[in-house]
């Protein structure tokens, strides 16, 4: 995209964290920014820095159509679509009740599924686009308590792999952003989830380590790094297919890599005390 035309991004999950950073830092460079999420009242800066606020809760069809018609209708295109929405669900898998598990697959690949086959055939019209959608380090590696949410992000990055391939012969581009730890609502949330959920039970030791070993770990990294990645996956003429960065991600999914699951396994349980 030229420096005389930027193009119009539609950003999920805009409210907070990574999605809100995206958002500032695009409008800084020009583009025309659609930020959405359920808490349209958390944008209200957002919108007096230029963006244009959807309500939009991407288990909600119907909010999903009016916010893409809204888009079509008045600029015509969408450039970019950054799937960000998403939530971290934490639990033992016996004490996680199905009902959650089948709403973090809801909002974490479904909803963000039926927004980009809303969002995709405008693309192809234009023949021309990005999806971004933001995986995690856990769609690589995993964690104690957290089975539910690796499945879902694990599941995102085949899923990103099978879609890119599709949709390449009409020059939209598919690109995985894989975050480390990063500062955001997502680390109370999730530990809220583990002590509701499984800090009672026969797994109190593990929900214990996990919440212990959270609250004594390095200070994450600023959203700001991560909205900096989606700027140059959008500017950039052929962008790479994944882009890692964020506390911790680097070295441990180059450690999964290298090391046997027995391995890994141990090194988990040194990491969190857990014997």
């Amino acid at each position: 995209m030229s420096e005389k035309k930027r193009g119009v991004v539609l950003i999920t999950g805009a409210s907070a964290g990574m999605g809100k950073a995206t958002a500032e830092l695009l409008l800084e460079k020009g583009y025309i920014v659609y930020g959405a999420a359920r808490r349209i009242e958390k944008m209200k800066d957002l919108e007096l820095k230029g963006a244009k606020i959807l309500a939009m809760d991407v288990t909600d069809e119907h909010s999903m159509v009016n916010g893409v018609n809204r888009i079509i209708q008045e600029q015509g295109r969408i450039d970019v679509l950054f799937n960000n929405a998403g939530y971290g669900s934490y639990g033992a898998v016996e004490d996680v009740p199905l009902e959650e598990a089948r709403r973090q697959f809801e909002v974490n690949l479904f909803g963000l599924s039926r927004l980009t086959q809303l969002v995709l055939p405008h693309m192809r019209n234009q023949k021309s686009g990005k999806i971004i959608n933001n995986s995690s380090m856990g769609g690589k590696v995993y964690t104690p308590l957290g089975a539910w949410y690796h499945a879902t992000k694990h599941a995102l990055e085949g899923y990103s792999d099978c879609l890119r391939f599709e949709v390449a012969q009409f020059n939209i581009d598919v690109i995985v952003i894989e975050p480390g730890s990063i500062e955001s609502e997502w680390n109370d949330i999730t530990l809220n989830n583990v002590q509701k959920t499984s800090g009672n039970t026969a797994y109190a030791n593990i929900s214990k380590a996990f919440v212990d070993m959270s609250k004594t770990a390095p200070k994450s990294t600023s959203p700001k790094v991560i909205a900096e990645i989606v700027l140059k996956a959008i500017e950039s003429k052929k962008p790479r297919t994944r882009y890692v960065a964020g506390q911790f991600a680097k070295p441990l999914m180059l450690l999964r890599k290298l090391v046997s699951d027995r391995m890994f396994d141990q090194i988990l349980y040194k990491m969190f005390k857990i014997k």
